[in-house]
């Protein structure tokens, strides 16, 4: 697999752009479990079905549609992934970052990457958006460990800012605005702690993750954002707090609960994410 990654990624993307009548996407969304709606946003959709596509893994998790929809959004041309994939379902994690790296050859230049996630701050409350600051990988693995193709990036990519500040900066504004419009948004910012999942972690472990400095926690997003700035992405990140993970106080929790919040707070995710599509330089 090592030896043919590139010339996959390469082909996954020419029958992609096959399909696109001359649309050359500038930005990728990566959206996460009960966050697909943001999808049905997309202006002149084109939707295209991940089992199509050469050489592309499946979704296979309740909440994620497994499609490609491409078109424009705030005047801005988008691809925007409704589904992704995960390391538990069984996928390398090279096979994880796949998309990643086809929209970088598609053209994509920014990345707005999304999931839900259990919030490990105090402070923070289910319904919750929290703007990524930066991450902490309990994944146990890296899809860049193998064989580096200097084609898709640099053997050894700088992760110092891997949330872009500037973006950063720019959705905290938008909130800001948000909140003068008597919005109920709450916008957090924080680190989040990406694990291997699937099942979410014992009391011990969510306490030492918050030890360690993680804000929230998840089974995605890590290994992407590693593939993104390999690539040269520039990234923005959002979650989705759907539940409390408070190592000391933890309840029971369900797959059903977590989808179920991300579908409350979708209205103002939607908001946040398509002002900033509008606003952001890419």
């Amino acid at each position: 697999m090592e030896t043919n990654y590139l010339q996959q990624i390469q082909e996954a993307a020419e029958w992609i752009r096959e399909r696109l009548d001359g649309l050359v996407p500038q930005i990728g969304l990566v959206l996460g479990s009960g966050l697909g709606d943001m999808a049905n946003q997309v202006e002149a959709p084109l939707t295209i079905a991940y089992n199509e596509i050469p050489h592309f893994p499946v979704s296979t998790v309740e909440g994620h549609a497994g499609q490609f929809v491409i078109g424009t959004l705030e005047g801005k041309s988008v691809i925007v992934m409704q589904g992704r994939f995960h390391y538990y379902e069984g996928y390398s994690m090279k096979k994880v970052v796949f998309p990643i790296y086809v929209m970088k050859q598609l053209g994509v230049q920014s990345l707005v990457i999304t999931n839900a996630a259990g919030g490990m701050n105090r402070e923070f409350q289910a319904g919750d958006l929290m703007l990524i600051s930066d991450h902490l990988n309990m994944t146990g693995d890296n899809p860049l460990i193998g064989f580096n193709h200097p084609e898709l990036g640099v053997r050894f990519p700088d992760m110092s800012e891997a949330y872009n500040r500037e973006y950063r900066a720019l959705t905290k504004r938008i909130a800001e605005s948000m909140r003068q419009e008597q919005s109920a948004i709450r916008l957090q910012e924080g680190v989040y702690s990406g694990i291997s999942g699937p099942s979410y972690l014992p009391p011990a472990e969510l306490t030492m993750l918050a030890r360690l400095g993680g804000d929230a926690v998840g089974m995605s997003t890590v290994g992407e954002v590693a593939a993104a700035r390999h690539c040269g992405l520039k990234v923005l990140g959002i979650s989705c707090i759907t539940d409390m993970a408070i190592g000391e106080e933890l309840e029971p929790l369900t797959h059903e609960q977590v989808v179920a919040v991300a579908n409350r707070t979708k209205p103002m995710f939607i908001e946040l994410v398509r002002r900033f599509v509008a606003q952001v330089n890419v």
